[in-house]
């Protein structure tokens, strides 16, 4: 009889991001024969593209700073921001098994390194079980040449900095801080010396989701697991009773049958840039603006639903508001949002959001505002020229002009964005009122509202400033370090646009990552796992890495299942033979 598959493994995982690797990672050490099958050139998925933050509550390198959060408080957080939307199983399986899971990671190679710097709270500190000193975990910076010839193959983030130019978590607070203390200078400091390392020693360095993405492939390395890139996935294979067994896989130019003896797991990301089918569940989407993965199209979560399986919260995504320049390039809207001076207005030229907000909750501001029939998407964030002098804003950095530099530079607001559309000049409300089609006498009440509550030291309206989160990336020279009048003119806009990480829904699974039907039975043989699956944060945010933690934990989770699954067919068969 001739053998169905032209391959045939235990585990076959689809995608190689950070769920995926963590979970050909679990599959190898427990004794499964692995392969990691990715549709692009390129390895590392949207954890490649990312900030690289963890989430993990309980990690033990929290635990070796001697600090270990309560994993019933943080179950009881989880519960709050995730109201309802989530399983208490899939929630109680995240808090325990993620320490778990950054545990057999330091154990299982030494490219495995994590940190944490406490500082960067939870995005709702002050909720019981939520942390002003944060859990998230990051991983030191790596020079690139350790991949060898597999450099060449991570995925570039779109924007490349300059050679030697890298900043950790803790690096770019303080980068934001260049004119308000010595620290900050230091940091800028520090990056023209790996500059000149760089250049003198040829250091190709990273840091964040590159050094993530990196390490977990040196692992990789290390174990044998196989990675197929330019193997795309077009469909999953069932048994005649609805079990997956295997995949059909796109190499060197025709058709394979993988086999998967103990079960598929899907790693492929969302559909951050299918437009048709993101229109289809959020129609006040106008564009692609998502960061996520180019090539995330949603070929995972299609695959699972023509084999039975369910979704929910296809409408939703990982927000984040941005800027779009004339050339389609996107930056992230981050620390603006914690200036202390400046605001953000709808097309009414009224405020309607805490500016420092989480990402999540601004975004959702801006769609729920959209649906009233009022414009939010674009909205403008309004600021002064002192603002401009004082706070990086939009990569300027506020110094004196230097030629050549990276970055802008210099006391005066880059001509090209004038000219771009994107950002407005007004030496009056009215005049900046009329450049952005917002009423005039509206904005300038909102204008002299803002200064009112910002001289008192209060956000009265919105509470902006009140949360160990917004006051982040605000300024630790003022009392409240999200909040200063705006001064005399000129005064700027900033379009602000509704950009994303990538999306967040997709296939229903339960708490061991398998992939569930309309009627909440189980496709057998079939889990999914990162932005393949319907996030287990619902529709926030805990902190930041809320991404990556949960899509690495059920990676480590399916494939732990996977093999318990084995060993339990085993010990069947073989009482089944000495009975």
């Amino acid at each position: 009889m001739t053998d169905p598959f032209d391959h045939v493994v235990d585990v076959l995982v689809v995608g190689s991001g950070g769920g995926g690797m963590t979970a050909a990672l679990a599959a190898d050490a427990s004794g499964l024969d692995t392969l990691i099958v990715e549709k692009s050139s390129y390895f590392g998925g949207s954890t490649a593209l990312s900030g690289g933050g963890i989430w993990v509550p309980g990690a033990p390198a929290q635990r070796r700073e001697g600090y270990c959060p309560s994993p019933n408080d943080v179950f009881e957080y989880l519960r709050q921001i995730t109201g309802g939307l989530v399983s208490d199983a899939r929630l109680r399986q995240y808090v325990e098994a993620a320490p778990v899971m950054m545990e057999f990671l330091e154990q299982t190679s030494p490219w495995l390194e994590f940190v944490w710097k406490p500082g960067y709270a939870d995005y709702y500190p002050e909720l019981p079980g939520g942390s002003a000193l944060g859990s998230t975990i990051n991983v030191p910076a790596i020079d690139l040449r350790t991949l060898g010839d597999d450099e060449q193959h991570l995925l570039a983030p779109l924007a490349l900095a300059p050679k030697g130019i890298w900043l950790g978590p803790k690096d770019l607070r303080l980068f934001y801080q260049i004119r308000q203390n010595w620290r900050g200078k230091a940091v800028l400091a520090k990056l023209i010396w790996r500059m000149a390392r760089a250049k003198l020693f040829g250091e190709r360095m990273a840091a964040i989701g590159q050094s993530l993405a990196a390490r977990l492939r040196l692992a990789l390395k290390e174990r044998g697991i196989p990675l197929w890139l330019n193997a795309p996935m077009t469909e999953l294979i069932t048994d005649g009773v609805g079990t997956v067994i295997g995949a059909v896989v796109e190499r060197n130019g025709s058709a394979q049958r993988i086999g998967a003896r103990r079960g598929v797991i899907l790693a492929t990301g969302g559909f951050d840039h299918d437009l048709q089918w993101r229109r289809r569940y959020l129609p006040v989407l106008e564009k692609d603006w998502s960061f996520g993965n180019p090539l995330a199209t949603g070929d995972g979560i299609r695959a699972g639903e023509k084999v039975g399986g369910s979704t929910e919260l296809l409408d939703e995504a990982w927000w984040f508001p941005a800027i779009q320049w004339p050339d389609g390039r996107l930056q992230f809207m981050l620390n603006e949002r914690m200036m202390p001076s400046q605001f953000v207005v709808n097309g009414m030229g009224k405020r309607f959001v805490n500016e420092a907000a989480p990402y999540m909750d601004f975004a959702h501001a801006m769609i729920e505002g959209q649906r009233s029939g009022v414009s939010h998407i674009p909205c403008w964030l309004i600021t002064d020229i002192r603002s401009f002098h004082r706070y990086v804003i939009a990569g300027h950095l506020p110094i004196p002009k230097v030629p050549f530099a990276p970055v802008p530079t210099g006391r005066k607001v880059p001509r090209a964005w004038l000219q771009s559309g994107v950002v407005h000049e007004g030496y009056s409300w009215e005049e900046l009122a009329g450049k952005i089609d917002v009423p005039a006498e509206a904005l300038r009440r909102t204008a002299e509202r803002f200064n009112e509550l910002a001289r008192r030291g209060h956000d009265d309206d919105f509470n902006r400033g009140d949360s160990a989160y917004d006051n982040y990336y605000g300024d630790p020279t003022l009392p409240n370090p999200n909040l200063y009048p705006l001064t005399k003119p000129p005064y700027y806009a900033f379009q602000i646009i509704l950009g994303d990480l990538g999306t967040s829904g997709g296939l229903r699974t339960d708490e061991y990552a398998r992939v569930l039907r309309g009627d909440d039975s189980v496709v057998k043989g079939l889990y999914a796992v990162g932005n393949t699956a319907a996030p287990v944060m619902g529709r926030s945010y805990a902190g930041a890495g809320a991404t990556i933690g949960p899509a690495m934990t059920f990676g480590y989770v399916a494939a732990k299942h996977i093999a318990s699954e084995t060993t339990t067919a085993a010990i069947e068969s073989t009482s089944q033979r000495r009975s």
